[in-house]
């Protein structure tokens, strides 16, 4: 029996794909002593037993090499009004965190103004079409709190609001 796969149109997928609101992040490792780092939105808490969370990150990105090699990486989750601080990540750069602040006192780049962030070593990796799946093993996190998270929906940068944080 052979099954017919129908294609869907990638325009038509962009689209309604870009109806799903996603927090935006930072991914980023070190390898052979260079940070490395891109912005990312395919991300997702996987278990609770054990501690697992995924990122998805294509093939041709120098991210996911060094991911790849060094097995082991950061999720910085970004707060609203960091809009520059992901297009910064977003775009090629031959140094991007010349310019950016990052935690002291951590092995790997943990950006100083994360409003959450979960350092992992890889645990296992599936292809993923045209970019691998990463599942970590969380080894560290940490949250600050009262700030509201910076989503994208419909190619926009946006806001929740946080009742919480609004008292904070």
């Amino acid at each position: 029996m052979t099954t017919q796969v129908r294609s869907v149109d990638e325009g038509a997928f962009r689209e309604a794909i870009s109806h799903f609101a996603t927090g935006v992040t930072v991914i980023t490792t070190l390898y052979q002593g260079r940070p490395a780092g891109m912005t990312a939105s395919a991300v997702a808490s996987l278990s609770l037993d054990p501690v697992l969370l995924l990122v998805c990150i294509n093939h041709t990105l120098p991210t996911h090499q060094a991911i790849d090699a060094s097995k082991r990486f950061v999720v910085n989750v970004l707060g609203e009004g960091q809009e520059e601080l992901a297009l910064h990540f977003a775009r090629p750069s031959p140094d991007k965190f010349a310019s950016v602040e990052l935690k002291q006192g951590h092995e790997l780049p943990i950006l100083e103004r994360a409003i959450a962030y979960f350092v992992c070593d890889v645990h296992e990796r599936f292809p993923g079409g045209d970019h691998s799946i990463f599942i970590g093993l969380v080894r560290e996190c940490g949250t600050t709190p009262g700030r509201r998270p910076l989503l994208y929906f419909r190619s926009r940068f946006g806001a929740l609001r946080d009742p919480e944080a609004e008292f904070l």
